[in-house]
This record gives structure tokens, sequence and C-alpha cells, in this order.
């Protein structure tokens, strides 16, 4: 433990303040006692007031005693005022330590409910209280040396990080003893008292010895509810025992610290809901379509608006292709929160039905109307095409995406920008562009470049002069790696930047070669399985893949039926090789396909059965055009 100086804030005598600005960082024990009791003046000789009742002013000059309670309100002003200021739970103590040390008392031990109750839980009995924190006037070897033995046992062991701590850290606290009467009374008690007599062993430990006299006071914490701990204060013998006016001023630290804690407990647990809100609603992993590579990276905002609407997504589409979605709904608060994981699932569900990136947000737009009048939300979507190595963006008044290029070139696409999410009434351009192999999107909210220091175009320059000087580093022909490029971007985040939630998408551009794809289209009559099966068997014996003729065969063949036997106009065939073997049916027929279990005596049905046995995965997704029905076949090696 450091030591303290004067805790308090209020107005101090003159005394205590021109000792203050004098005394050196390691003073001896008589500097401490005296500024402490130049703010908290030390009674008149007499008989103690406490036990004789008749006040703090009896035996004194009034003029004296007024002064003196004067001195003792400010210090409790001071002192709550710095408890007040805490924000977590750490905090309030901590204020409470250093505003009750050395002022108040030489040594303090918080003791918490472990652990603390949230809310309208329910009390348990018996319950445990756990030391928290303590802190003490601290001395130095040259001066516990000239102390006594017995002195030296006292105040300076209470230090709970020392070896030599006598005070136990776990205390259970048992219906009907002697230290839960105590605490069930809330008034603050002398340590010599007969009560406290008890309770302070059962709670200290009970080879622990408290000083005699008026010199320890043992103070409930109570919240709203329930005593959630205890705090007991302690003079050593250089300075005054406490009087009956300091149970007042322990019971204002206890009450203002209970207080806190109390509503530090609930201001966390609503914290940590909203933070588990916010991200449940995002996703718990990226998936890994064919030809391209995902990373992302989400930071909330500073602890003042922590929940925010910010989101990302990443939905896998028909024909090999994936959905890149990055929006923010304006706000901070739950309310945002709920708004942002609704306009998600939208996306997702709109994403499934395969519409242009244009008609997405124009759906979204209708539905944050649904929600409400003012809600409001950015959004870019983005469909990448790994065969035709085309990007197909669409945004509705979010920042521009930048694109990585293989050699090291970073540039800003121009992309319309387009109104937000929830105007209404507005329609949505989208732009086709390349995405050439090697090549990187980054897609991000208005959190990573737009800040109280900057605004939202010096920040998009500055992260793509970041992003140009990273792919520097790795060479022309070598793109940065995926996870490193997003730890480095959001490495540019300086102290001041953190004033909005991030969220972060980044996608390489891997493609699918030519040569990889086989695509053709089959009339609806009944050679097309025949046809369909000769041509597969050639596309996988010019990729070295004959292994897999028989399986591959059966499959397309059982599929392309399927096709056939709905569709009106050709059927496409598609294969695709990549680490895996990927084989798409397209016909214009929307019913998708449903496997069932075919009875001993029926001749169809068992089709899709053979495809969930043999291939590796397989789906059904419906298009604006008809469906497409897909499986997977693991390749050599896999």
């Amino acid at each position: 433990m450091t030591e303290h100086p004067t805790s308090h804030e209020g107005r101090q005598p003159l005394a205590a303040r021109s000792q203050e600005r004098t005394r050196p960082r390691q003073r001896d024990a008589a500097s401490a006692a005296a500024a402490a009791s130049a703010a908290i003046p030390a009674p008149a000789k007499g008989p103690n007031p406490a036990v004789a009742g008749t006040g703090p002013a009896a035996g004194q000059d009034p003029q004296a005693a007024a002064r003196r309670e004067g001195d003792r309100l400010r210090f409790v002003g001071a002192a709550t005022r710095r408890i007040a200021r805490g924000i977590d739970l750490d905090e309030i103590v901590l204020g409470l330590c250093r505003a009750s040390v050395p002022t108040f008392s030489d040594a303090i031990l918080v003791y918490l409910r472990d652990p603390l109750p949230v809310g309208d839980e329910r009390p348990v009995n018996p319950f445990v209280l756990r030391l928290r924190r303590s802190d003490r006037l601290r001395l130095t070897d040259e001066e516990t040396e000239n102390l006594p033995e017995s002195e030296r046992l006292r105040l300076p062991a209470l230090d709970p990080q020392a070896d030599l701590t006598p005070a136990a850290e776990l205390c259970e606290v048992r219906a009907g003893g002697a230290l839960a009467e105590v605490l069930r009374g809330v008034r603050p008690v002398f340590g010599d008292s007969a009560a406290a007599r008890v309770a302070l062993p059962e709670l200290l430990g009970a080879d622990r010895t408290v000083p005699s006299g008026h010199r320890a006071i043992l103070a409930p914490l109570r919240g709203r509810r329930r005593v959630i701990g205890a705090a007991v204060f302690l003079r050593g013998t250089e300075r005054p025992p406490f009087e009956a006016n300091d149970l007042l001023v322990a019971a204002q630290l206890a009450t203002h610290t209970a207080l806190g804690i109390d509503k530090a407990v609930l201001y966390g647990r609503e914290a940590y809901i909203a933070d588990e809100l916010q991200r449940t609603m995002l996703p718990d992993s990226l998936p890994q379509p064919t030809g391209v590579r995902l990373a992302s990276r989400y930071l909330p905002a500073a602890e003042t608006a922590r929940v925010g609407g910010d989101w990302y997504d990443a939905i896998p589409l028909p024909g090999s292709r994936v959905a890149l979605v990055v929006g923010d709904v304006m706000g901070h608060s739950m309310t945002s929160a709920a708004i942002m994981g609704q306009l998600r699932t939208t996306a997702q569900t709109l994403a499934g039905l395969d519409l242009p990136p244009q008609e997405v947000l124009h759906h979204l737009d209708e539905q944050a109307q649904r929600l409400g009048s003012d809600r409001m939300a950015t959004c870019l979507y983005a469909v990448y095409d790994p065969v035709a190595h085309r990007i197909t963006i669409a945004n509705a008044g979010h920042p521009p995406p930048v694109l990585l290029h293989l050699g090291g070139h970073a540039e800003v696409l121009r992309v319309p920008p387009g109104a937000p999410i929830g105007v209404g009434g507005v329609d949505f351009e989208a732009v086709e562009l390349d995405a050439p192999a090697g090549a990187t999107l980054l897609l991000y909210t208005d959190g990573l470049v737009e800040s109280r220091l900057r605004d939202v175009w010096t920040g998009i320059e500055q992260l793509r002069e970041r992003l140009a000087t990273t792919a520097r580093l790795t060479g022309p022909d070598h793109s940065p790696p995926l996870e490193a490029l997003c730890d480095d971007v959001l490495d540019m985040l300086g102290p001041g930047d953190r004033d909005d939630d991030i969220a972060l998408l980044a996608a390489r551009f891997d493609g699918i070669a030519p040569s990889d794809v086989a695509y053709w289209f089959l009339e609806p009559e009944d050679s097309a399985p025949g046809r369909a099966r000769r041509l597969a068997r050639r596309a996988l014996s010019r990729w070295g893949l004959d292994d897999l003729s028989d399986s591959v065969e059966l499959l397309v063949s059982e599929v392309v039926t399927n096709a056939v036997r709905y569709a009106e106009r050709p059927v496409t065939l598609r294969l695709l090789r990549t680490d895996i073997l990927r084989c798409e049916v397209g016909d214009d027929a929307p019913q998708l396909p449903r496997q069932r279990r075919a009875r001993d005596m029926d001749e169809g049905g068992r089709g899709l059965f053979l495809v969930n046995r043999l291939a590796r995965r397989w789906g059904a997704t419906r298009l604006s055009t008809g469906k497409v029905v897909w499986f997977e076949m693991p390749t050599r090696g896999q």
C-alpha cells in the first residue's frame, strides 16, 4: 500500500494546507496523525463525550466546537463527493479508502458480499463476505523499530497484500450470529461495544485483536434492499479515539458507498446484458465460401456509449457467390441494438431470395419505416461472384468501401452514396465493378474513420494510406495476411477516436479460374440425365478426378432428373473445382425439393436420399427465376 495524503477535498484549516504543501512523500507517523487531526480536530480534555453522553462540545469553547463541527461537515461533503465520482465497483471502494485514510482513520477494511446481489435477487443465507480492499498509513522500517511490539502488530499489519495479514479474507455470515445482528442493525457501532466485541472477531478472524477503547468502528454497508458488506475504520493510539459524532460520519460514508456499489452493480449488469445482446446479434463465425477469404472485427464504443447498432454479415448465395453486408443503426442504446438485429435478420432473409443489392436496400428501407418514423440506418450491400470476378455494390448513406489491389494500390470505390435506410421514397442504385484476384475489399462503419478529432473524409484518406503502407511491406506479389491487416487497420485509432462502435469486414478475392469451371445448358427432356452424366464424366477426367466419376454421375443424374420433371426452360448444370467439387443444377421451377422416406413399393423418392448419403453437403436455394440444387464432394486429400 502507498501513503495517502489528506484525502478530503473540502476546505481545510490553514495549518493542514500549509503542511500538505511542505511535507515529503514519505512522512512519519506523527506528521500523518497531525495532518489528519487538523481536518477533524481532537476533542478537548476531559471525560470522553461518547461515554458521558455530553456530546462533542462538552468542556469546549462553543466557537471551537462550531469550528470542529464545520470541519466535520466539510470532510463528509468532500468524502461523499469523492465516493460518488466512482463509476464501477473498484473506483467506489477506492474512493472510500482514499477519503477515509488518513483523514478519518489510520486504516480501513472493506468487506463485500461474494457474489454481490443484483436487482431483486432473493437473499441467500448464510452469505459470504470477502475482503475487497484495505488501506492504511504506511510506516517506514525506522519508524516501526521505535514502536512497541503490541503497536507493531496493530495498524501496520493491515495491508492485505502483505504476508502478515491478520484479517481473514473470507467470512461466512450466519443468520442469528453476532455479526449478522450488527449488520442487520444498519447503524455503525464502536469496536468496544458489546455487540462489536463478538462481531469483529467473527469478521476479521478469531486471532485478530482490535485496539481497545473507541478506536474501531464497524459500519454495515446497506444498499437499497439488503446489506451488501461492512467497513471497519481503525485508529492508532497516536491520535484521538473516535467520538460519538464520528459514528454519524461513518454512517454517511457507509451509506454513500453502499448506494454507489448498488448502482455500480446494476450498471455493470445492464452493460453486460447490452454487450451480450450486441454480440449475440453479430455472427459467431464467418462462413468460408468458395473463392473468397473473410475476416472481421467488432469494437464497442467507449464505456459511456458502449451499446450501438453496427453490424456486419457474410451470406453465401447460389452460384458460389457471397453477399457482404455492413450497416450502422443511428444512436447508442438498447433500442439501436434491437433494431440492428431486426435489420440484420431482414437482410439475411432478402439475401436468401437472391434479390439484387438495390432491391435488398429498398426492402430494408421499407422495414425500417415499419419499425418507426425515426428508425434510420446506413448500409452497404455487396455481392461478389468468384467465377465472373465481379462485385455488385449498392449503398445507403454508408462510407464507401476501400479496395486494396495486389500491387499495393488502395482506392476508394466510387459508389453512389444514396440516402440512409428509413428515409423512404428513395431509389437505390447499384454499380458493378471488377474484383481482381488477390485484391482485398474493406467494408467498415463510420466509427473507424470519423471522430471528434477528424471528419469522415480525412479518416477515409488516412485509412487508404494505411492500407497502402501495409501492402507495400509485404511486397508487390503478395497480399498482406488478412487477420493482420484488420489488426493494423484498428491500430490507426487514436485515444480520442473511440466515440462510436466499429464494425469491420475484410474480403480477400481469390476467385475461381475459368479452367476450374464447367457450365452447360440442358433441354428439359428425357435424354437430359444421360447427357449430364457424360458431360460430368468428361469434366472429371480432364481435372484428374476419375475416382469421383461413379458417385458424381449418380448424383448428377438424380438431381437433373428432378429438375427436368418440373422445368419448362433449359436446365443449367455447373461444376466448380476448388478444394472441393461443387455441382449446381438450376431450373425455373420455384418448388424446393424435400427429402422424404420412400416406401417399399414406391418407384421414386430415393434421389435426395442418395444425395444426402453420398455428398458431403447439399442444399437448395430459391431464386427470383427458379431454384438451384447443389451438392459438394470431397476431393483427394480430404
